[in-house]
């Protein structure tokens, strides 16, 4: 049984994927870049109006001023002309200024007239020119290094590829993650249950749970307490990059999945590690793809995915994205911690004062659910971490 720091260092040691691929931009939400995102343009890639109004030389911006409009520049359709002395074009938000311009005067601070000759303006309020003109290139400049290869892009960071004309991006192939339950009690959920047997819940949380990571799954399904039928189930999954076992993990006559993955000839990596719950929590290695398997009771499962398959799919990814954490004051009192680090489930909170409360739930029993309906924190013990009273503080990690 080896310590959760060891155990991380060993996943940390994985080969990252070095394939890549095209995707379309609107497919890149979560999705790590295997190139960087360069500015094909320069954004924008003119002096553009701020305002609706009407461009001018600020030579003549002032005062009681009056200027002849020789023209307007819509959005998209820039005024081919150069204005000079005593001129103005018309401009909107967006709007090329034209060459010979230098200020934009707001529509409400001129009265327009229309005359026999053509429109006017008189300037109505006092001018600080030159104002209301974005220069080119001030957001990012052509060939600028917009975002780094390898960073997962988030949905805000799409925009920016779309600005840059980027209409497909070029990111990491996804791990392909194979999810495979275990036990002849496991029924599909609105099955109706014999006696002894119990629904499979966990893959229905790890599934959403890689794909949020960065991970393609793929479900084996439940195979019954039989080897061949279990080889038959991991046998199938040729392009899989990594197995994720639930279950079928201890050392009972009815456990068979290690001596099978043995038998493929998976080498271990680890086969246990000193946390609760989830000291079962296995890895192994073969050509080419790994296996961590995870215990079959739903709380050990969940809590295990989050602190070891998170970032074993996210190192298969090339990224380092670490655990966020934080300090809150205990709403209840914790016993003295054993030989084992623990993760205990609760819920965060926030005093009158702004403070941040967490609350442990009631029971910590592995094999519940009901407390992760609230749950949003692990409490992290460490080994042999002593007894906690309320208002004390912990370090938790946090789960949403």
């Amino acid at each position: 049984m080896i310590s959760r720091t060891d155990a991380m260092q060993r996943i940390q040691a994985v080969t990252p994927l070095t394939a890549s691929e095209i995707v379309p931009l609107e497919d890149g939400v979560g999705r790590v870049l295997s190139a960087p995102i360069i500015a094909g343009h320069s954004q924008p890639p003119d002096r553009m109006s701020a305002m609706d109004g009407y461009a001018v030389r600020s030579s003549d911006a002032a005062l009681g001023r009056t200027l002849t409009v020789i023209g307007e520049a819509a959005a998209g359709h820039p005024f081919a002309g150069t204005i000079g002395a005593g001129e103005s074009v018309r401009v909107f938000t967006g709007s090329v200024i034209p060459a010979g311009a230098d200020h934009v005067i707001i529509q409400e601070d001129v009265a327009r007239a229309q005359t026999t000759i053509g429109a006017t303006i008189e300037i109505i309020d006092a001018q600080a020119p030159p104002r209301h003109i974005r220069a080119a290139g001030i957001d990012f400049a052509k060939d600028d290094v917009l975002i780094a290869a390898g960073e997962r892009l988030s949905p805000r960071q799409l925009s920016i590829c779309a600005a840059a004309n980027h209409a497909s991006l070029n990111v990491v192939r996804q791990p392909v993650v194979a999810l495979l339950a275990n036990g002849d009690e496991l029924k599909r959920p609105g099955s109706d249950l014999e006696p002894g047997e119990i629904i499979a819940s966990n893959e229905y949380s790890l599934a959403a749970l890689i794909a949020a990571w960065g991970g393609r799954v793929i479900n084996l399904g439940i195979a019954p307490d039989d080897p061949e039928a279990i080889r038959a189930r991991i046998e199938s999954a040729t392009d899989a990059d990594l197995f994720v076992p639930v279950g079928g993990a201890s050392v009972g006559d009815h456990d068979h999945m290690k001596t099978v993955f043995a038998a493929l000839g998976f080498a271990p990596i680890f086969s246990k590690i000193a946390v609760r719950p989830g000291k079962p929590t296995w890895m192994s290695k073969g050509e080419g793809r790994l296996v961590l398997g995870l215990p079959g009771n739903p709380a050990s499962a969940l809590v295990c995915a989050h602190l070891f398959l998170k970032p074993l799919v996210q190192r298969l990814l090339g990224i380092s994205d670490p655990t966020a954490q934080r300090m809150a004051k205990l709403t209840a009192p914790l016993s003295a911690n054993g030989r084992r680090e623990s993760y205990l489930r609760g819920r965060f909170s926030r005093s009158e004062d702004g403070e941040v409360l967490v609350t442990p739930a009631d029971n910590q029993d592995s094999s519940l659910l009901s407390p992760f309906i609230t749950a949003d924190a692990l409490i992290h013990r460490e080994i042999d971490a002593p007894a906690l009273a309320p208002g004390d503080r912990a370090n938790c990690v946090i789960l949403d």
